[in-house]
C-alpha cells in the first residue's frame, strides 16, 4: 500500500517545517515579500496564517486534520494576486520542498494541488 501525500510530506511535523521554510522564502523574495513582511510585526497573525496553511495542506494531502479556515476565494479576496506573484509563490514552495528532501513524485503531487488552486487565488 502506498503512502498518502500527507505521509510523504512528513505528516503535520514535516508540513509545518515546509510551511516555515516557505514563509521564510517569501520574506526574502523581492517579488512577493511586500505581501509578507508586514507579518513580521504581527507574530500572532503570522502564526495563525501558518497554522491555517499547515491545516489546509494536512487535510488536503490525506491527513487526519480538519481544516476550519476560510475557502481560498474568501481568503484571497481583495488581494489582487497576479499570475507572476502566484508563480513566485510556487517557486518558494518548491525551494522549501527541495530543502527538506522531498522526492520528485511528491513534488509533482504538490504542484498538481497548487495548480488546482490557482484560479481560486489569482485576481481575487
Amino acid at each position: 500500500m502506498s503512502k498518502s501525500l500527507f505521509e510523504r510530506l512528513g505528516g503535520t511535523e514535516g508540513i509545518s517545517i515546509i510551511v516555515d521554510d516557505t514563509v521564510e522564502n517569501h520574506m526574502n523574495n523581492p517579488n512577493i515579500q511586500a505581501r509578507f513582511l508586514p507579518y513580521k510585526d504581527q507574530p500572532e497573525q503570522m502564526n495563525l496564517v501558518k497554522k491555517h496553511t499547515v491545516d489546509f495542506f494536512s487535510a488536503g494531502s490525506g491527513g487526519p486534520i480538519v481544516y476550519s479556515g476560510r475557502d481560498m476565494v474568501t481568503a484571497h479576496k481583495g488581494m489582487n494576486i497576479s499570475h507572476a506573484e502566484y508563480m513566485h509563490t510556487i517557486d518558494d514552495i518548491f525551494m522549501a520542498l527541495d530543502k527538506n528532501g522531498v522526492d520528485e513524485n511528491t513534488k509533482k503531487d504538490v504542484l498538481y494541488i497548487l495548480w488546482s488552486l490557482k484560479n481560486m487565488i489569482i485576481s481575487q
